[in-house]
Protein backbone atom coordinates (compact mmCIF):
# COMPACT_ATOMS: atom_id res chain seq x y z
CA UNK A 1 0.00 0.00 0.00
CA UNK A 2 1.50 3.33 -1.04
CA UNK A 3 1.52 6.35 1.23
CA UNK A 4 -1.12 7.99 -0.96
CA UNK A 5 -3.26 4.89 -0.73
CA UNK A 6 -2.83 4.90 3.04
CA UNK A 7 -3.89 8.53 3.20
CA UNK A 8 -6.99 7.84 1.14
CA UNK A 9 -7.77 4.90 3.38
CA UNK A 10 -7.42 7.08 6.45
CA UNK A 11 -10.10 9.41 5.15
CA UNK A 12 -12.65 6.64 5.53
CA UNK A 13 -12.99 6.81 9.31
CA UNK A 14 -15.29 3.80 9.60
CA UNK A 15 -12.92 1.58 7.66
CA UNK A 16 -10.00 2.92 9.63
CA UNK A 17 -11.76 2.13 12.91
CA UNK A 18 -12.32 -1.43 11.73
CA UNK A 19 -8.67 -1.84 10.80
CA UNK A 20 -7.55 -0.44 14.15
CA UNK A 21 -9.91 -2.85 15.90
CA UNK A 22 -8.48 -5.71 13.84
CA UNK A 23 -4.94 -4.81 14.84
CA UNK A 24 -6.01 -4.59 18.47
CA UNK A 25 -7.54 -8.06 18.30
CA UNK A 26 -4.49 -9.51 16.56
CA UNK A 27 -2.29 -8.04 19.30
CA UNK A 28 -4.48 -9.53 22.04
CA UNK A 29 -5.51 -12.85 20.53
CA UNK A 30 -3.11 -13.59 17.67
CA UNK A 31 -4.03 -14.12 14.03
CA UNK A 32 -6.14 -17.18 14.74
CA UNK A 33 -8.07 -15.48 17.52
CA UNK A 34 -8.84 -12.27 15.63
CA UNK A 35 -12.27 -13.42 14.53
CA UNK A 36 -14.85 -11.30 12.74
CA UNK A 37 -17.02 -11.49 15.86
CA UNK A 38 -14.24 -10.23 18.14
CA UNK A 39 -13.32 -7.42 15.78
CA UNK A 40 -16.97 -6.41 15.48
CA UNK A 41 -17.31 -6.31 19.27
CA UNK A 42 -14.11 -4.25 19.61
CA UNK A 43 -15.30 -1.78 16.97
CA UNK A 44 -18.88 -1.68 18.26
CA UNK A 45 -20.39 -2.75 14.94
CA UNK A 46 -22.16 -5.77 13.50
CA UNK A 47 -20.24 -8.62 11.84
CA UNK A 48 -22.22 -7.85 8.71
CA UNK A 49 -20.60 -4.42 8.42
CA UNK A 50 -17.15 -6.00 8.52
CA UNK A 51 -18.11 -8.43 5.77
CA UNK A 52 -19.45 -5.48 3.78
CA UNK A 53 -16.06 -3.74 3.94
CA UNK A 54 -13.72 -6.73 3.68
CA UNK A 55 -15.60 -9.84 2.62
CA UNK A 56 -13.74 -12.47 4.63
CA UNK A 57 -11.66 -12.59 7.78
CA UNK A 58 -8.52 -13.23 5.72
CA UNK A 59 -9.21 -10.13 3.64
CA UNK A 60 -9.77 -8.11 6.81
CA UNK A 61 -6.54 -9.24 8.48
CA UNK A 62 -4.49 -8.75 5.33
CA UNK A 63 -5.92 -5.22 4.94
CA UNK A 64 -4.96 -4.51 8.55
CA UNK A 65 -1.38 -5.59 7.84
CA UNK A 66 -1.24 -3.29 4.80
CA UNK A 67 -2.73 -0.47 6.87
CA UNK A 68 -0.18 -0.94 9.65
CA UNK A 69 2.79 -0.95 7.27
CA UNK A 70 1.48 2.08 5.40
CA UNK A 71 0.97 3.88 8.70
CA UNK A 72 4.55 3.22 9.79
CA UNK A 73 5.99 4.75 6.64
CA UNK A 74 3.52 7.63 6.63
CA UNK A 75 4.29 8.55 10.24
CA UNK A 76 8.02 8.67 9.47
CA UNK A 77 7.57 10.70 6.30
CA UNK A 78 5.21 13.14 8.02
CA UNK A 79 7.85 13.72 10.71
CA UNK A 80 10.36 14.90 8.11
CA UNK A 81 10.84 18.66 7.81
CA UNK A 82 9.68 20.97 5.07
CA UNK A 83 11.46 21.01 1.74
CA UNK A 84 13.31 24.22 2.59
CA UNK A 85 15.49 22.36 5.09
CA UNK A 86 18.98 21.24 4.09
CA UNK A 87 19.29 17.72 2.60
CA UNK A 88 21.37 16.58 5.59
CA UNK A 89 18.73 17.82 8.02
CA UNK A 90 15.93 16.06 6.13
CA UNK A 91 17.82 12.77 6.16
CA UNK A 92 18.75 13.09 9.85
CA UNK A 93 15.14 13.79 10.81
CA UNK A 94 13.88 10.86 8.76
CA UNK A 95 16.27 8.45 10.47
CA UNK A 96 15.46 9.84 13.92
CA UNK A 97 11.71 9.63 13.30
CA UNK A 98 12.11 5.94 12.47
CA UNK A 99 13.51 5.32 15.94
CA UNK A 100 11.29 7.46 18.15
CA UNK A 101 7.63 7.46 19.11
CA UNK A 102 5.13 6.81 17.66
CA UNK A 103 7.04 4.30 15.51
CA UNK A 104 9.23 2.89 18.25
CA UNK A 105 6.52 1.17 20.25
CA UNK A 106 6.49 -2.33 21.70
CA UNK A 107 3.01 -3.16 20.39
CA UNK A 108 4.04 -2.25 16.84
CA UNK A 109 7.06 -4.55 17.04
CA UNK A 110 4.83 -7.35 18.33
CA UNK A 111 2.31 -6.84 15.54
CA UNK A 112 5.06 -6.77 12.93
CA UNK A 113 6.49 -10.03 14.29
CA UNK A 114 3.03 -11.62 14.25
CA UNK A 115 2.45 -10.74 10.61
CA UNK A 116 5.94 -11.35 9.25
CA UNK A 117 5.57 -15.13 9.48
CA UNK A 118 2.86 -14.91 6.82
CA UNK A 119 5.14 -13.15 4.34
CA UNK A 120 7.17 -16.26 3.52
CA UNK A 121 4.15 -18.51 3.07
CA UNK A 122 1.38 -16.30 1.66
CA UNK A 123 1.83 -14.51 -1.66
CA UNK A 124 -0.67 -11.79 -0.79
CA UNK A 125 1.21 -10.88 2.39
CA UNK A 126 4.48 -11.03 0.47
CA UNK A 127 3.07 -8.54 -2.03
CA UNK A 128 2.15 -6.12 0.76
CA UNK A 129 5.62 -6.48 2.27
CA UNK A 130 7.34 -5.87 -1.05
CA UNK A 131 5.30 -2.79 -1.85
CA UNK A 132 5.76 -1.14 1.55
CA UNK A 133 9.46 -2.09 1.68
CA UNK A 134 10.00 -0.64 -1.80
CA UNK A 135 8.24 2.56 -0.83
CA UNK A 136 10.41 2.99 2.26
CA UNK A 137 13.56 2.37 0.19
CA UNK A 138 12.45 4.90 -2.41
CA UNK A 139 11.89 7.54 0.27
CA UNK A 140 15.33 6.87 1.74
CA UNK A 141 17.02 6.94 -1.66
CA UNK A 142 15.41 10.29 -2.46
CA UNK A 143 16.75 11.71 0.80
CA UNK A 144 20.21 10.21 0.34
CA UNK A 145 20.81 11.45 -3.22
CA UNK A 146 21.20 15.19 -2.53
CA UNK A 147 23.37 14.52 0.53
CA UNK A 148 25.76 12.40 -1.52
CA UNK A 149 25.80 14.98 -4.32
CA UNK A 150 26.73 17.81 -1.96
CA UNK A 151 29.78 15.82 -0.86
CA UNK A 152 30.74 14.74 -4.38
CA UNK A 153 30.06 11.08 -3.60
CA UNK A 154 28.61 8.59 -6.14
CA UNK A 155 24.93 9.50 -6.37
CA UNK A 156 23.57 7.57 -9.34
CA UNK A 157 20.19 5.91 -8.86
CA UNK A 158 21.81 2.51 -8.30
CA UNK A 159 24.22 3.99 -5.73
CA UNK A 160 21.38 5.63 -3.81
CA UNK A 161 19.31 2.44 -3.86
CA UNK A 162 22.22 0.43 -2.43
CA UNK A 163 22.79 2.99 0.29
CA UNK A 164 19.07 3.02 1.07
CA UNK A 165 19.12 -0.77 1.48
CA UNK A 166 22.04 -0.48 3.90
CA UNK A 167 20.39 2.29 5.89
CA UNK A 168 17.13 0.37 6.03
CA UNK A 169 18.99 -2.60 7.50
CA UNK A 170 20.48 -0.33 10.15
CA UNK A 171 17.13 1.26 10.98
CA UNK A 172 15.26 -2.06 11.06
CA UNK A 173 17.77 -3.66 13.42
CA UNK A 174 17.69 -0.79 15.90
CA UNK A 175 13.91 -0.50 15.58
CA UNK A 176 13.43 -4.15 16.49
CA UNK A 177 15.85 -4.04 19.41
CA UNK A 178 14.54 -0.74 20.73
CA UNK A 179 10.94 -1.87 20.55
CA UNK A 180 11.68 -4.93 22.67
CA UNK A 181 12.29 -2.67 25.68
CA UNK A 182 14.91 -5.03 27.09
CA UNK A 183 16.52 -2.30 29.20
CA UNK A 184 20.10 -2.88 28.05
CA UNK A 185 20.41 0.79 27.05
CA UNK A 186 18.16 3.86 26.97
CA UNK A 187 16.15 3.89 23.76
CA UNK A 188 16.68 7.66 23.63
CA UNK A 189 20.21 6.92 22.41
CA UNK A 190 19.01 5.16 19.27
CA UNK A 191 18.62 8.18 16.95
CA UNK A 192 22.16 9.34 17.73
CA UNK A 193 23.56 5.83 17.31
CA UNK A 194 21.75 5.41 14.00
CA UNK A 195 22.78 8.79 12.62
CA UNK A 196 26.44 8.24 13.50
CA UNK A 197 26.33 4.84 11.84
CA UNK A 198 24.57 6.33 8.80
CA UNK A 199 27.43 8.81 8.38
CA UNK A 200 29.82 5.87 8.22
CA UNK A 201 27.67 3.92 5.76
CA UNK A 202 27.39 6.94 3.46
CA UNK A 203 31.09 7.86 3.91
CA UNK A 204 30.16 11.35 5.04
CA UNK A 205 32.41 13.60 7.12
CA UNK A 206 31.81 12.98 10.81
CA UNK A 207 29.06 15.19 12.14
CA UNK A 208 27.43 15.90 8.77
CA UNK A 209 24.14 14.42 9.93
CA UNK A 210 24.69 14.38 13.67
CA UNK A 211 24.73 18.17 13.93
CA UNK A 212 21.03 18.07 13.11
CA UNK A 213 20.08 15.60 15.84
CA UNK A 214 19.10 18.38 18.26
CA UNK A 215 16.53 19.50 15.72
CA UNK A 216 14.75 16.15 15.43
CA UNK A 217 12.34 16.89 18.27
CA UNK A 218 11.87 20.56 17.53
CA UNK A 219 10.14 22.55 14.77
CA UNK A 220 12.12 23.08 11.56
CA UNK A 221 14.75 25.79 11.93
CA UNK A 222 14.64 26.80 8.24
CA UNK A 223 18.38 26.68 7.80
CA UNK A 224 19.62 26.69 4.24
Amino acid sequence: MSRKAFQRLSQDQRRRDLLEATLSCVAQHGLAGASVRRVAEAAGVSPGLIRHHFGTKDDMVRAAYAYMMGQLTSDIADASPASDESPACRLARFIAASLTQPNLAAHKISLWATFIGRVRHDASYSAVHQETYREFLDLLAQLVQPVLSVHALPAAESDCQEQAIALNGLIDGLWLEGGLEHGLYPVERLPTIAIRAAEGILRLPRGTLLEHIADTTSPPSHRS
